[in-house]
């Protein structure tokens, strides 16, 4: 089934360390409990048993899952619920064994036994999740679900398919890969932002378009200011000392700012040499993916684990290439970096379980080539070369988190995607089309078939790779 995948459907405001296995649960619990008023029988439920199948339970520890199940089941927003409350909530449900269920019915609920971390995996996806509710002992409701990476979440029988479709209808460019996006492009006479423009418009008002780009870019200054102010040790056990703290200190100094918007202009003064600009690339990459690992609120982009690779390459644009540039070059960005991500979804996965992070780091530097490509001038063909360059070098990349956490080696990947993408536009810029020989959809193509071709122990499943050749010991 064919899907209208919408720039905010890629760029998701939430909380870290993992889209799929902390957002993606998470919202699976909503979804549950949105099923079980619709039946009128969530005040009926007794008790709750939830079952994590394959990735989400092999590494579910690491990425907060059990977490993210038991706030989702107590009615809190992922988008808004204030961060340095989740571990005293957690907590409480923790020692008191109690879980108020959708903010409406307070049952017996010991994390220990109610959540089941089942290592065999189901047969349509990685990552399975299942809930099943208790009324008596002759009596229960169960759904699964599938988180399917980026907090997507679906279920096998595609319930929601004539939704999508009644939607995707709306949509006056029906892009399905990146050949239909560049004819589109062309014979219309547009940008890609535009084309995306006009596909988001049938959606939303223009207002609401611009409202929402302007609150994720702004989540995203907010996430990378945080970052680089906040010092210490990241939580988890692997004993990770915080980079961008120290990192930001050496490049900006003793400068006087108060805000993320004002840090931003201070940041435009600095020395813009090249070892510079490498480092305050990486440092804003670094400051995203550390609040990431904290349970902190980061934009979804295409995942968490990839969070820290688009605001990196748009900050690297804002302070380093355009000081004159603003909301519009914001939005231009955003548009263009969600509909790439969008063809990726489409043709290939963009979970690491499915794909390894080649699904995670390779889109999302893709993503970001494209969109700097654009803001600098690229023509609707040479942005599509921009996230063919930037994919081609990660085809293959594995995921093996160290203990499952989102940390070792995922937080130092998102400085290399985001180098990698502003690399690739640069690349992009100096080629004349008509001389490329991989077209973006042969690597989409070729990027899903080495997903399948992967061994599955590189999935995000901490069995191979990094993930068993460094033991907690050695940290």
């Amino acid at each position: 089934m064919e899907e209208c995948i919408s720039v905010f459907d890629m760029l998701k405001i939430g909380v870290g360390p993992s889209s799929s296995h902390t957002l993606g649960p998470w919202r699976a619990a909503e979804r549950f409990l949105a099923e079980l008023r619709k039946e009128n029988r969530l005040i009926q439920v007794s008790s709750i048993r939830v079952d994590l199948y394959g990735s989400l339970s092999l590494t579910g520890k690491g990425h907060a899952t059990d977490l993210a199940v038991m706030l989702g089941l107590s009615n809190q927003n992922p988008e808004t619920i204030p961060v340095e409350d989740i571990k005293g909530i957690t907590d409480q449900i923790i020692k008191e064994k109690k879980i108020n269920l959708g903010g409406e019915n307070t049952i017996e609920f010991d994390p220990k036994t109610a959540i089941v971390f089942n290592k065999n995996f189901l047969p349509f996806h990685s990552n399975g999740i299942k809930f099943s509710a208790f009324f008596n002992e002759n009596d229960h409701y169960e759904a699964t679900y599938y988180s399917i990476g980026g907090g997507f979440v679906v279920v096998e029988e595609r319930v929601n398919a004539k939704k999508k479709q009644a939607i995707k209808c709306a949509f006056p460019y029906i892009i399905n890969n990146a050949a239909d996006l560049l004819q589109f492009a062309t014979s219309e006479e547009k940008s890609i932002s535009e084309i995306v423009y006009e596909n988001e418009k049938s959606m939303r008002s223009e207002n609401e378009i611009h409202e929402e780009l302007l609150r994720i870019w702004n989540t995203m200054l907010e996430c990378m200011y945080l970052g680089c102010h906040s010092e210490g040790v990241l939580p988890g056990g692997l004993n990770v000392r915080r980079r961008a703290f120290d990192m930001h200190q050496d490049l900006i100094g003793l400068s006087n700012y108060d805000s993320p918007q004002t840090w931003l202009e201070q940041i435009r003064k600095t020395d813009v040499k090249f070892r510079q600009i490498l480092k305050w690339v990486s440092c804003f990459a670094l400051a995203v993916n550390e609040v990431n690992a904290s349970l902190g609120r980061v934009v979804t982009a295409p995942t968490n684990g990839s969070a820290g690779v688009i605001p990196a390459v748009l900050m690297y644009y804002m302070v380093i290439e355009n000081h004159q540039a603003g909301e519009k070059e914001v939005k231009q960005f955003l548009l263009v970096a969600g509909e790439i991500g969008s063809i990726f979804k489409q043709g290939a996965t963009i979970s690491a379980a499915m794909g390894g992070c080649q699904a995670e780091i390779g889109v999302s530097s893709a993503m970001a080539a494209a969109a700097l490509c654009e803001l600098m001038g690229g023509s609707p063909s040479q942005v599509l070369i921009a996230a063919e360059i930037a994919m081609e070098h990660h085809l293959g990349l594995t995921c093996d988190p160290i203990e499952g956490l989102v940390q070792i080696p995922c937080i130092e990947r998102n400085t290399m995607g985001a180098i990698k993408a502003i690399n690739a536009a640069e690349l992009a810029l100096a080629t004349d089309p008509k001389n490329v020989k991989v077209p973006l959809d042969k690597v989409v193509d070729t990027m899903w078939q080495t997903a399948k071709d992967m061994n599955s122990k590189y999935k995000e499943t901490s069995q191979g790779g990094l993930a068993v050749a460094v033991n907690m010991s050695d940290c």
